[in-house]
């Protein structure tokens, strides 16, 4: 499969207040939007990116099967229901696909306590840290899976699809994506990726303004060499959030402990 260049007019979202042209407009009018953003003026994809990504992945592939299969017996033996979790997030220039991921969390999940903590986010300058502390619905090893990355690796059914590649900015929800300003937007110029320049520089600890940020810096400086620095520097931030998670750990059952020795000394 080859990166589609254009794209259609279902494609096009409400984000500003100007319109390019009268086409634009009349378009507008047939998708029943008022305000939109024209995706085809976007640079097109950099040729060499879709042969490093399934160069890597065909070099990487006997390697990462294994883990794979693991990685879908642990979830089938400690949590029932299905192996993937798919959820529609939105893609470069603004088109719609299906993500793959480990399922992480229970079956049965709501998705309404991301959307509550995600609109805060999108509404402060608080660093985008993860829920996973105090999160119920996270299943056995959930944490563990979520910290190392290991359940992004599903997502490499999406980048062989030509959906996603290896590196760029963190595909988002259609949720998040609807509250996005029309700046933000020009993330979406480039594929979005399982790492990424934010995944990086920073990660949980950047606002969400810093993200993206982060990810347009990206977007308007593509390079062979960038890539290879960013996957090359992924696995040393991968085992930063392990041992962060591991700190954490060790600081709550400390602190259970403490408290479970002072209700003992009150009563």
């Amino acid at each position: 499969m080859i990166y589609a260049e254009r794209p259609s007019l279902t494609t096009l979202r409400p984000v500003g207040r100007k319109h390019s042209s009268a086409g634009v407009a009349e378009t507008a009018s047939k998708v029943g939007v008022d305000e939109v953003v024209e995706f085809s003026n976007w640079a097109p994809l950099p040729k060499w990116k879709r042969a490093l990504d399934l160069g890597l992945i065909l070099v990487a592939a006997l390697f990462i099967a294994p883990v794979m299969l693991l990685m879908a017996a642990l979830i089938k033996i400690v949590s029932p229901g299905p192996v993937f979790y798919t959820q529609d997030r939105v893609g470069r220039q603004g088109r719609t696909f299906r993500l793959f991921k480990f399922r992480t969390m229970r079956a049965d999940s709501a998705a309404t306590p991301h959307q509550d903590y995600l609109k805060g986010l999108l509404n402060s300058n608080q660093p985008m840290a993860k829920l996973d502390h105090k999160d119920t619905r996270v299943i056995p090893f959930g944490r563990v899976i979520r910290a190392s990355g290991l359940d992004e690796l599903a997502q490499l059914i999406n980048v062989v699809r030509g959906e996603m590649s290896l590196v760029g900015p963190r595909p988002c929800t259609p949720y998040e994506y609807e509250h996005y300003q029309a700046w933000q937007k020009e993330r979406f110029s480039a594929l979005p990726g399982l790492t990424g320049l934010w995944q990086v520089s920073g990660k949980n600890t950047t606002t969400f303004v810093q993200m993206v940020n982060l990810d347009i810096k990206y977007s308007r400086n593509q390079s062979f060499l960038k890539d290879i620095w960013i996957l090359v520097s992924t696995p040393a931030v991968v085992c930063g959030q392990l041992l962060q998670l591991s700190r954490s750990r060790v600081e709550t059952t400390k602190s259970q402990t403490e408290s479970a020795k002072t209700r003992a000394a009150v009563s």
